[in-house]
This record gives C-alpha cells, structure tokens and sequence, in this order.
C-alpha cells in the first residue's frame, strides 16, 4: 500500500471515532464509501482500530446504506486475520488439487464441537446473524451484574479478533452474563467464580480460537456459560492431559496387575517393604530395563533403574 492510502485511512479513522463519541453519523456514508476502494492491511487495522468505529457506526445509524456498507467492510476485513494472501493461497490450491475418483468418498471435515477448532467460513456466516439467533439479554440494575458484563465484554474484546470479525462484544458479554445469572439466580461467589473463569479462559493468549468461537457463534453464549475447564481448554492442554492420564493408569495397571511381589524394595515413604515391581524396555535393546516400584503398604510409585 501506498504511504498516502495509509494516509487517508488514518484520516478516515480519526474522523470515525470522533463522529462515534458525538453519535453523530452524519457524512458517514461518503467515508465509507472511501474506504470500499482503499487497500486495508492487517496493521492499519490493528493500529487505527477503525473496524471498531466501522462496526459502532453500523450500530448507531438509522441509514440503510450506510449499515450495509459497513458490513460489507467488516466482513471483507474478516479475512485479513489469516493474512493477506491466504484466501489466494487456499483458492490457488484447490485448483491444483485432482478431482476426486468416482468411487471415493468424499473427504469429510472434522466435527467442530471441539472448542478448539475454528473455521473461517463458519465464523463468515454465524457472526452477521448471531445476536438475532439468541434473544437480547434483559437489561438489569444490580450493580455486580453489571459489573461482570463490562468484564466479560472487555474479555472478548482481547487481541483483535473481535474487530475483524465485527461481533457486538456488549451484547454478547450480557448474555453470558444472563446465563449465569439464570443458573445461580443470585451474584453469590459461585456465581463470581463462574465468571471469573470466564473471563481468564477468553483473555487466554494460548488459547484464542476458544474467544474467536464465541465471538462467531460457533459456540453459542448459554453453552459458553456452562463449559467446562476442560472443554474450553485448547487442544494442546486436552492433548497433554490425555497423555498423562493414560501414562497414570498405565503405571498403576503394571504395578497392580503385572507386577512381581517382593521384598527386595524398601519405600521411601514408609520404609516398609512389602512391594510389587514390573520390568518395561523403555529404552533401546542394549540398554537394561526399567523397573517400577509400587508399595502395597501406602499406594507410594517409584522408579528404579
């Protein structure tokens, strides 16, 4: 891009923010309309922060044009979260990708249950209609209610998800609100720690695909109320968690059920010495082998080489 294109963006921007914090959208339309024929970039729009001006102009005018454009401009935005050139990357490949034998099956896309997976082409189509596809949250007066919706909307908007993908972040915060409110029918400390985990899962920077499915309606504000620490957990944490459970029963298995009673061992917990052991090869052939330790007497593991 230009210096000068650049340029005019900045100009645009700050003009935005002002007409947002008079809520006066007079003019916007022809700086909209600017904006449809300058080249946008991925820092521009996390520099300028314009999708968020956009985005609040859409809100506040009553102009039908003017709503449209901008969610022209918002949804055109959205891809610049994989980069400038991946919709042409991905375009590029398909074309050289062989069709399919007649009598293969077609490949089949994994299940997006998981709240780890996030699909852009899913996220293009839920984000423009989700706050439609769940009833407005009620307004309410309680003090610590309100509270917890400016947090949990200030959650969602971490990093700069929320301004590509053009989500109203108030709204939603309010409606993850109501349904944790609706759950405990009071603001008592499970209800604060309910949304305090919220809260720390969507500001989690190893974990973003989890805000970004929220912001989308990938997962929807009522389901996101009632998650899990292990179903908002990202990929790589249900990945190692999974490892280590199945390397804590193995262990307990060859202790309990393949090992040999001995008392060659002593515990080192309660210096008795009525053990089982197991020999594994976990290294290579010529090494010797591994042995595993469990004592009958308190459940203490150890292992000896």
């Amino acid at each position: 891009m230009s210096a000068s294109g650049g340029e005019e963006i900045i100009r645009i921007a700050k003009k935005m923010e002002r007409m947002v914090q008079k809520k006066n959208t007079a003019g916007a339309l022809d700086l909209l309309k600017e904006l449809k024929i300058l080249p946008m970039t991925l820092e521009l729009l996390q520099s300028t922060r314009i999708g968020m001006s956009v985005n609040a102009i859409r809100k506040q005018s009553s102009d039908d044009d003017v709503t449209s454009l901008a969610k022209s401009l918002i949804k055109s935005w959205k891809k610049l979260l994989d980069g400038p050139s991946g919709d042409k990357d991905q375009e590029e490949k398909k074309k050289e990708q062989p069709p399919p034998a007649q009598n293969s099956p077609e490949p089949r896309e994994e299940s997006s249950s998981s709240n780890s997976s996030f699909r852009k082409e899913d996220c293009a189509a839920s984000s423009e209609n989700l706050i439609t596809s769940y009833p407005r949250a009620p307004s309410t007066s309680d003090p610590v209610r309100i509270k917890c919706r400016e947090l949990l909307s200030a959650a969602l908007k971490t990093g700069d998800d929320y301004i590509t993908i053009g989500a109203d972040d108030e709204e939603l915060g309010a409606q993850i609100e109501e349904s944790v409110f609706q759950e405990f029918k009071n603001t008592d400390p499970k209800y604060k720690n309910r949304v305090r985990s919220r809260i720390a899962n969507l500001k989690d920077a190893k974990n973003p695909n989890l805000r970004r499915n929220v912001l989308c309606g990938n997962i929807s504000p009522n389901v996101f109320a009632k998650m899990s620490a292990e179903e908002m957990a990202s990929d790589e944490l249900k990945e190692m968690r999974k490892n280590l459970t199945k390397e804590a029963i193995r262990e307990h298995q060859m202790a309990k059920t393949g090992g040999t009673e001995t008392d060659l061992f002593s515990c080192g917990k309660c210096k008795k010495k009525s053990c089982t052991y197991t020999q594994v090869q976990t290294r290579s052939a010529d090494e010797p082998m591994t042995t595993f330790v469990f004592c009958n007497n308190c459940g203490n593991r150890w292992k000896f080489c």
